[in-house]
């Protein structure tokens, strides 16, 4: 069995994951699947932020224009995302939806930041996948969130800084946060994380 390899750390690269992928889809089925893609892979592709990562995000799905859950992938999906592991040398679960319990039906805007959707950036990788990337706005959404909810120093965080929020991002990204969490806890680990972060006048404001 072949070693995990490198760590995606160029856009290329991940391009490259993607492009195999879409190979073996398109051998497998004619459906088009449609991939909303967050964190470090996400990150990379778009040139937000330099770093590495080992696996692709996937926070949900787009079905015919509409978000949903990407808890339960396709068994073709599956399928070909364990070849591309082999294939590429990448771990068995390079392709996650661990974030995807973000989508909330009973949180506005489907648990999403307002104008989600429309800030997603689409590449397609052959004739039925699509990627859509989030955007640096959302990204600071997630990653604030991310990095408040392990309550310490992590790669959520070192994200979160290096991807440089204005004030007001900040505060939309804190409200937007504490529609997922509401608890006082919550709260006091996000000023404590903005005072960490050298944002204390932030912190004035909220």
């Amino acid at each position: 069995m072949k070693k995990p390899r490198n760590n995606l750390e160029r856009a290329d690269q991940v391009y490259r994951v993607f492009d195999l992928l879409g190979v073996l889809l398109s051998q497998r089925t004619s459906d088009h699947i449609s991939l909303v893609v967050c964190g470090g892979s996400a990150l990379i592709s778009l040139g937000l932020v330099s770093r590495a990562t080992k696996d692709v995000d996937v926070v949900a799905l787009l079905d015919r224009g509409t978000l949903v859950s990407a808890e339960t992938m396709s068994p073709v999906l599956i399928e070909s995302a364990h070849l591309v592991s082999l294939e590429l040398g990448l771990p068995e679960d390079w392709l996650n939806s661990g974030p995807t319990s973000i989508l909330n039906e009973n949180l506005p805007n489907q648990g999403f930041p307002v104008g989600f959707q429309d800030r997603l950036t689409r590449r397609d990788f052959g004739p039925v996948l699509s990627v859509y990337f989030i955007s640096r706005y959302d990204q600071i959404h997630f990653k604030l969130y991310a990095a408040a909810d392990q309550g310490g120093p992590s790669s959520h965080l070192i994200d979160l800084v290096g991807l440089k929020p204005s004030d007001d991002e900040l505060l939309a990204a804190v409200a937007w946060a504490r529609l997922h969490d509401v608890s006082p806890a919550f709260l006091e680990t996000v000023r404590s994380m903005l005072d960490a972060m050298e944002r204390r006048h932030v912190l004035a404001r909220l």
